[in-house]
């Protein structure tokens, strides 16, 4: 947990002790396209794992990316162009006209 826990906030996120480790007890999710935090009571929040792959071989390396979206995003119908968005961004996924 601690390992996936630093994983995370290697950005410098959260909130730290003079000897630089985190203290936070509870850091909430956000949503990954509009910055709103994910509240436990919205239940049309979705959380998907991006697996990530070897250019070389084509199989998965066991590494991810996160990305959370809030039900008002996933509501308007607009998480699928979120996430694409948010992908090419990344250079994952080629831009599409």
């Amino acid at each position: 947990m601690t390992e996936r826990r630093s994983e995370a906030f290697e950005d410098g996120q959260g909130t730290f002790n003079d000897k630089g480790e985190l203290i936070d007890i509870y850091i909430p999710r956000k949503c990954s396209h509009t910055n709103r935090i994910l509240h436990a009571k919205d239940k049309a929040s979705v959380q998907i794992n991006i697996g990530l792959v070897d250019e070389a071989t084509g199989r998965y390396n066991g590494k991810f990316l996160t990305y959370g979206f809030s039900g008002f995003l996933r509501s308007k119908g607009r998480s699928d162009a979120a996430l694409e968005a948010l992908l090419t961004k990344e250079k994952i996924m080629p831009f599409s006209a």
